[in-house]
């Protein structure tokens, strides 16, 4: 590896180190199902935003509200001290397509339809209102 590849590696980990989140893998659902629930939670508050999830009749919230509670955890864990009330709120979260499983449907006169088995990768990063670290 090249020493200016090296340097730039180097700098994305230190960036790393001050960033919150978590990342859920190939949901079986369609992006588009997904983004109405993610477009609820945007911006707020993680205990306001849990309790809009809780309470949400979609099924993708639920996977949304584990994956919430996730980087809460994480956050807890790199900070090594508990969240209080109002201190964290969902700064990013974005849903992006996964794979498609292309399937086929016996259709009238021998035809075909064709199937199409969406997923999605959703990652929700949190953070602190207060920016400045007390350590």
């Amino acid at each position: 590896m090249g020493k200016r590849k090296r340097e730039s590696a180097e700098r994305r980990k230190e960036a790393a180190k001050n960033l919150y989140y978590a990342k859920l893998v190939g949901v079986p659902s369609s992006p588009r199902k997904m983004r109405y629930v993610v477009d609820m939670i945007r911006g707020m508050e993680v205990n306001k935003a849990l309790g809009v999830l809780r309470f949400s009749t979609k099924k993708a919230a639920i996977d949304v509200e584990k994956l919430l509670r996730s980087a809460i955890a994480n956050w807890e864990a790199k900070n090594e001290r508990k969240a209080e009330d109002g201190e964290l709120f969902i700064s990013r979260v974005f849903v992006d397509e996964g794979v498609t499983w292309k399937r086929m449907r016996p259709a009238p006169q021998g035809r075909g339809y064709r199937i199409r088995k969406r997923s999605n990768h959703v990652t929700l990063f949190v953070d602190s209102k207060t920016n400045d670290d007390k350590e």
